[in-house]
C-alpha cells in the first residue's frame, strides 16, 4: 500500500512539474513571429510613469535605438522601444523578465509594433538578446554571427 501511494505521489508530482515548464522558444520561432528584428545600440533611455492596459501605473523606459543592422522588416536609422521597468527620481521598478538598459548597450531586438511609432519587445524579455563587447549574447555561447545565421535561415534568406 505504501509503495502504491508513493508511485501515485511521484507520478502526480512529475505531471505537475512538467505542466509548469514550457518548451523553450527557439530563435527561428522568435524571428518568424516578430515584425522586425534589428541589431542596435541604445542612444538614450527616458523612464516615466505610464498606465498599462490593465489600469496599473508602472515605470516604463522609452529606449531610443541607433539601428546598425536590420535583419527583418523595413530598414530605419532609429527606433523607439518601450520596455517595462526603469527609474524615475528615487523610485526604481525592476521587472524580472525584462532587461534594464543604459546608453551604449547593444542588443539584438525582436520587435512588434505598438501604438504610434513605438515598438515593443516580441515575447517581452525573450525578444531582447543583449550583446557583450565581444559580440556574444550575454549568458550564452552564441555570437552575433550565430544569431544572424539562425535568423536568416529561419526567414529563408540564406547566408550573406
Amino acid at each position: 500500500m505504501k509503495i502504491a501511494s508513493l508511485v501515485v505521489f511521484v507520478s502526480l508530482t512529475a505531471a505537475i512539474v512538467s505542466a509548469d515548464v514550457a518548451p523553450p522558444v527557439d530563435m527561428s520561432t522568435r524571428a518568424r513571429g516578430a515584425s522586425r528584428v534589428v541589431v542596435a545600440q541604445v542612444a538614450d533611455v527616458q523612464a516615466q510613469f505610464q498606465t498599462n492596459r490593465f489600469g496599473d501605473q508602472l515605470i516604463v523606459s522609452n529606449v531610443l535605438l541607433d539601428v546598425s543592422e536590420t535583419l527583418k522588416g523595413s530598414p530605419t536609422a532609429t527606433l523607439r522601444v518601450s520596455i517595462e521597468g526603469g527609474t524615475v527620481g528615487d523610485l526604481t521598478l525592476k521587472v524580472s523578465d525584462m532587461p534594464a538598459f543604459r546608453a551604449g548597450d547593444r542588443a539584438v531586438f525582436f520587435l512588434d509594433g505598438a501604438a504610434g511609432d513605438v515598438q515593443l519587445p516580441h515575447e517581452r524579455g525573450r525578444g531582447i538578446l543583449k550583446l557583450g563587447a565581444d559580440d556574444r549574447v550575454q549568458g550564452s555561447a552564441l555570437t552575433l554571427d550565430d544569431v544572424r545565421e539562425q535568423i536568416r535561415a529561419a526567414l529563408g534568406q540564406g547566408a550573406r
